[in-house]
């Protein structure tokens, strides 16, 4: 009888610890705006659809010149001082489009294991004006030394 008893409370306590199913906390990340706008250079820049994390100045440095090497974008970015030793970027371009207004939306969560990026394409409604455009959203988060995924 005392075997059954300890039996049962053993899988009640073993039931118990695994009852989180390995799943961790999602918690929306704060990030900062830099830019949401878009590329007019009909492609010139030579940046393609990409999602691009950052975390050093040079790489910073190169991305900004090549965003700038047809358009001056960057006159317009809320900054461009970043700090890296605290911050991530996380730039995200999407693909050269013939018609106006399409924009980029970026939801981001983390968990215990990594930082999830989710892209949203925001298309006009109605009509559009045609015009060869590239959509991106650049925006710096903390950095918490976890993986950056996206989707």
């Amino acid at each position: 009888m005392l075997k059954n008893i300890v039996i049962f409370m053993m899988s009640i306590l073993v039931l118990s610890c695994g009852s989180s199913n390995g799943q961790s906390e999602i918690i929306t990340m704060e990030s900062t705006l830099i830019a949401q706008d878009n590329l007019y250079g009909n492609g010139e820049e030579g940046i393609g659809q990409q999602n691009v994390v950052i975390s050093d100045e040079e790489s910073w440095k190169t991305l900004l010149s090549q965003m700038n090497s047809v358009n001056n974008v960057s006159d317009n970015f809320t900054e461009t001082a970043i700090d890296f030793s605290k911050y991530k970027v996380i730039a995200v371009f999407d693909e050269l489009r013939g018609n106006g207004g399409t924009s980029l939306d970026l939801d981001i969560v983390s968990n215990s294991e990594n930082i999830v990026v989710s892209v949203k394409s925001i298309a006009p409604e109605g009509m559009s004006l045609t015009v060869m455009e590239q959509p991106f959203v650049i925006v710096k988060i903390l950095d918490s030394g976890l993986p950056i995924l996206f989707k």
